[in-house]
């Protein structure tokens, strides 16, 4: 077994691509980095100070100007009104929501690129795992080896699974090494308030409690890989099906895209929300 998983790794960077996945995080997380630089200096001059408290009241008086707005939906409503009511409670305890440095832009790159970028990028290598050896006439020679079917299956998942740890820790050390050229390597121990609940249109703090930034990491990148996993898994079982790359990967990009359409528009119903949300929770979060 162990031998069959070296081969498919072989044979998965001899295509080259990780690291064209690689590039691909490296030029965004850039990308990322000089946005929120430029958004943090406009913000200061606007301001005129670095105060976090300062432009937290900003975001705030932003919002209530915008609920004043008579044509904005009641859902969308509520949820600014939640917003409000949580920063203002992260200014009654004095705690930055946003503290700067590098270990703040990955956490808030990593939530992000959860609900699409991440399943793109392991949709990329899970349905090429099996189809691909049908399409270049390989599989048949794989398959007079004198190895069992459901161990050169379970080579591959397994591949799945090391690639898949890979893309998700490579987004993480990316990010946080190319932010912090620009907002220093810094931020891990930062305060994060977690445990706020929504009842009825308002927050409830009851259940509040104060836990590190790295804490948070760690449950971020766990649930991503989760989510990449799920999407991966389902990925590899169309690869294996359809034996078509093109074809797999269209259907997993339509599932991905839907998934997220639907789960905004059905948000406000009772009736239909649950269903579909058991559906398209494992690709979106």
């Amino acid at each position: 077994m162990i031998n069959l998983i070296q081969n498919e790794m072989m044979k998965l960077l001899a295509k080259k691509r990780l690291l064209i996945i690689g590039v691909i995080v490296a030029v965004l997380v850039v990308l990322f980095t000089y946005a929120q630089y430029k958004q943090a200096e406009e913000q200061r001059e606007k301001l005129g100070t670095d105060d976090w408290r300062t432009a937290v009241q900003q975001q705030i008086i932003d919002i209530q100007n915008r609920l004043s707005s008579s044509r904005m939906l009641d859902e969308w409503r509520e949820q600014l009104q939640v917003t409000v009511k949580q920063q203002q409670y992260y200014l009654d305890h004095n705690i930055n929501p946003s503290e700067p440095g590098a270990a703040t832009f990955t956490r808030m790159f990593i939530e992000n690129a959860s609900s699409l970028f991440i399943p793109l990028l392991v949709m990329i290598v899970a349905s090429d795992l099996v189809s691909s050896e049908s399409s270049q006439g390989t599989i048949k020679l794989l398959l007079t080896r004198p190895v069992p079917r459901w161990k050169i299956l379970m080579s591959k998942y397994i591949t799945l699974l090391l690639s898949i740890s890979i893309i998700v820790a490579m987004t993480g050390v990316l990010a946080y090494a190319l932010s912090g050229v620009v907002f220093g390597y810094h931020g891990w121990n930062a305060p994060i308030i977690t445990g706020f609940t929504v009842e009825a249109g308002n927050i409830d703090t009851s259940g509040v409690r104060l836990i590190s930034q790295w804490q948070l990491l760690l449950m971020d990148f766990g649930l991503v890989w989760y989510i990449a996993v799920v999407v991966g898994t389902l990925a590899f079982m169309l690869s294996v099906l359809i034996r078509s790359t093109p074809a797999g990967m269209g259907i997993m990009l339509a599932a991905l895209i839907s998934g997220a359409i639907l789960n905004n528009m059905v948000s406000s119903w009772e009736s239909a929300k649950y269903f579909l949300w058991s559906i398209y929770s494992l690709l979106i979060i």
